[in-house]
């Protein structure tokens, strides 16, 4: 093997590495940026064959994280030019946002660094406030107030003028403040307790109207873009009683309880992967059900598209 073949077979083994090494947080990276898991998946992955195409001009001047963070950033910036313009949000994102999807807790587990901050701050309501924001704005809010950058590190990454950076975070930080708490400890997800998972275990069991309404605030919502939410818990608890075939599967997704619902239509001969709910918890009550529609959202909790009439429950 020749001095080339050697060195460049050494660097092929070190973006490997590099990137293993860095590839969870890489993935909560781009999901902050684009706000579901699918999205994230691709960009993870263009991430990836730009750095082994770019080996050789790594120069160690920054870490390999720094340096996989700054391709990561503009794999998410390339992907907002070639979408084109994006409507700039009104009202509540999860109400009409089809991009928001939720991050499921799984995708956390046996990590040895999840108390890290940075790892937490994958609370809902911040991911979708973020959609308020510009792709630029967007980029420089989080890798400035989530992951401690500098502005001269953010200008460097985003090819821009530090003057341009400061400006960016300042407009973002404005958007922002109207629309999440001013104490970043409040952006990090909650903790699963135990009687979530009992309120969980009994909203996936419920099925008449009374057993339904016992577990309701009175200004209960659900969300659930492209349709317009359900509000109040007369309407919320009839949405819930209709009497579809539904079959459910139990998990959490931004530290929040979390169910994986399949549908079977009349004549099908299976269930559906259709919808997640995303249950906030106040007290005793629901006080939120955020539902993501659309098959890719059941398959970012790695369950299939469809289930047997036959398997288990």
């Amino acid at each position: 093997m020749t001095t080339t073949r050697l060195g460049d077979k050494r660097m092929s083994d070190w973006v490997q590495r590099a990137f293993d090494e860095h590839r969870r947080d890489l993935h909560l990276h781009c999901y902050r940026l684009a706000g579901n898991v699918t999205d994230a998946d691709d960009l993870v992955q263009e991430t990836f064959l730009r750095a082994w195409r770019a080996r050789d001009r790594f120069e160690g001047r920054a870490s390999a994280r720094t340096w996989l963070y700054r391709i990561a950033t503009n794999v998410f910036l390339d992907s907002r030019k070639t979408a084109g313009n994006r409507v700039v949000p009104f009202g509540d994102p999860l109400e009409w946002s089809t991009e928001i999807g939720p991050y499921p807790d799984a995708l956390l587990a046996d990590d040895p660094q999840a108390d890290v901050p940075a790892r937490e701050t994958v609370e809902l309501a911040l991911i979708a406030a973020l959609m308020y924001l510009p792709a630029r704005q967007r980029a420089a809010f989080v890798l400035r107030d989530i992951y401690g950058w500098t502005p001269p590190e953010i200008a460097d990454a985003l090819d821009a003028p530090i003057a341009a950076v400061n400006s960016l975070l300042q407009r973002a930080r404005d958007t922002l403040r109207r629309h999440t708490p001013t104490d970043p400890r409040e952006w990090r997800r909650p903790h699963l307790t135990s009687q979530d998972k009992d309120i969980l275990h009994r909203y996936a069991h419920a099925t008449d109207p009374a057993s339904i309404r016992a577990l309701l605030a009175d200004d209960v919502r659900i969300t659930m873009p492209p349709d317009p939410p359900v509000v109040g818990i007369d309407a919320v608890a009839e949405f819930l009683g209709r009497p579809f075939d539904w079959r459910t599967v139990p998990s959490s997704a931004n530290g929040r309880p979390a169910l994986v619902c399949y549908l079977r239509r009349p004549g099908s001969p299976h269930y559906e992967g259709l919808v997640v709910d995303v249950l906030r918890i106040k007290g005793s009550k629901i006080v939120e059900n955020n539902a993501f529609v659309g098959g890719r959202h059941v398959t970012a909790f790695g369950l299939p598209l469809t289930l047997d009439p036959a398997s288990p429950r």
